[in-house]
């Protein structure tokens, strides 16, 4: 158990960025900044269980767990953010919600257009029913293996 429970965390944490990936490079969907940051708790999560794995102890291994639960919450966190940034519940990061061009010169104009990134946070690139199955869906993936890692982690301190 001490290197199964890792090895199952740390492949459902690379099936969700390959699935990403899939999306954006063979998809075609470009990801938005918030989009990015939600790969992060999967990418630290990733490396996590590796490291857990190599190092294989299984004190080692119900503390990682429980970390990658933490981080996993803290990632359904982000993409509830996300979510509410593009049902417009929330203001997002003006970097990525095209906060407006008003005041300013032309030139001071024309740079915050050239610095507008092409994606925007607060429009799906893709919905069912108004809502982004992408995003959603990351916040219920998240919210499970937030579930899992909590679960393994707590078994392995009663086995």
């Amino acid at each position: 158990m001490p290197r199964t429970a890792p090895l199952i965390v740390l492949l459902l944490s690379v099936a969700v960025v390959g699935a990403a990936l899939l999306a954006q490079y063979w998809g075609g969907l470009v990801p938005c900044e918030l989009c990015l940051y939600q790969r992060w708790p999967y990418y630290a999560v990733i490396a996590l269980m590796a490291l857990t794995l190599a190092i294989g102890r299984r004190g080692i291994s119900r503390v990682a767990l429980a970390l990658a639960a933490l981080i996993f919450i803290a990632g359904a966190g982000l993409a509830f953010y996300h979510l509410g940034v593009e049902q417009h519940w929330f203001a997002g990061p003006t970097a990525c919600t095209g906060g407006g061009l008003a005041g300013g010169s032309i030139d001071e104009i024309r740079r915050r257009l050239l610095a507008t990134p092409v994606v925007r946070c607060d429009v799906a690139q893709w919905s069912v029913m108004g809502v982004d199955p992408l995003v959603s869906g990351n916040l219920v993936v998240s919210l499970v293996l937030f579930v899992v890692s909590w679960r393994l982690a707590t078994r392995m301190g009663t086995t």
